[in-house]
């Protein structure tokens, strides 16, 4: 066995799961990294991965996968970064162990993330919220349990993770009302909700009557709602729900965009970036930046206030077709 695979086990083992103490979903992150590299370097090369050592893995090789993740993978440029990132920390760790390798290593960790474009944010207007939170058949039990997370997830910002994790003992109905969970990063926090949220939550767990431990969202088993179930709910409602506001189909929703929604609802009420920020969990308050390029309407708002005095404030309006055409002569 070469001196890769017991620095790829302790990678794991010691690195992420002991000193970094990584959460299940960074550590499946990596896991699918190194497996999809291995499998690359093994039809390369033509060794199997544990005969493959460090300098197999040179930095020629890491970029033609990281280009094989774009042209054959079809992965966008921020997936491509991922994996990169999740490449650099395992040769950042394995610098230290194999200072013999130093130059293999320092090529690879040379390799720089790629630039992209970066789209504006998606995110449902008071309409398509209210559409979308109707679709649900709150006759049946599904259904109101959807309608509960899809208004959950609306007006508290959680991403799809902290959804999932949620037990019957997070919520607090009381006075107070409020949500708390455990984020990225291990970061835990408390989100307040409205008078509506509280209303729908009560009246869904008193129909649950199960333990605080029990999660809050089940499926019909009574085990955790799975990411890619809650992904396909969505799908199933926002096809129910563009029926009845069309605007929808011009829109790709996801869970997240329910996230980017509690945002932008936040935004418009005048609330500032840096209350977002900690409500939402971000790391940094200028992640919170992108919904403020996102809003052409607070644009518009501060262009009228730098309109000069004696200009009357206002919107481009193209001129009167029949003197358009007497210009045009």
């Amino acid at each position: 066995m070469t001196a890769l695979a017991p620095t790829l086990q302790a990678f794991f083992t010691d690195r992420l799961a002991r000193q970094r103490q990584a959460s299940p979903h960074t550590i499946a992150a990596y896991r699918d990294t190194c497996r999809l590299l291995l499998g690359y370097a093994v039809r390369h090369t033509g060794r199997q991965p544990s005969q493959l050592d460090l300098a197999d893995l040179d930095a020629p090789l890491i970029g033609d996968f990281l280009d094989h993740l774009e042209r054959q993978r079809g992965n966008s440029p921020r997936t491509r970064n991922a994996r990169l990132a999740a490449i650099h920390s395992l040769f950042r760790y394995a610098a230290l162990r194999h200072p013999e390798d130093a130059e293999t290593i320092a090529r690879v960790l040379a390799i720089p993330p790629k630039r992209h474009n970066k789209a504006l944010v998606i995110w449902l207007t008071e309409p398509e919220l209210a559409a979308l939170l109707a679709a649900p058949n709150r006759a049946t039990w599904a259904g109101r349990r959807d309608h509960a997370l899809l208004l959950l997830a609306a007006q508290a910002g959680l991403r799809i993770s902290e959804l999932t994790g949620l037990t019957i003992g997070d919520v607090h109905l009381g006075t107070g009302a409020h949500v708390s969970c455990t984020g990225k990063g291990r970061k835990q926090r408390i989100t307040p909700l409205t008078a509506r949220t509280v209303a729908v939550l009560r009246a869904w767990i008193a129909e649950r009557v199960s333990q605080p431990e029990h999660p809050l969202f089940p499926t019909r088993t009574g085990g955790r709602l799975s990411r890619d179930a809650i992904e396909r709910r969505l799908a199933k409602h926002t096809a129910t729900a563009a029926a009845r506001c069309p605007s929808l189909n011009a829109k790709t929703i996801t869970a997240h965009t329910l996230r980017h929604t509690a945002a932008m609802r936040l935004l418009h009420a005048g609330t500032d970036t840096s209350v977002i920020a900690l409500w939402l969990g971000h790391e940094q308050a200028e992640t919170t930046q992108i919904y403020l390029h996102a809003d052409l309407t607070l644009k518009e708002r501060a262009l009228a206030r730098t309109t000069p005095l004696h200009v009357r404030p206002g919107r481009y309006r193209p001129p009167d077709k029949l003197l358009a055409f007497l210009e045009a002569l």
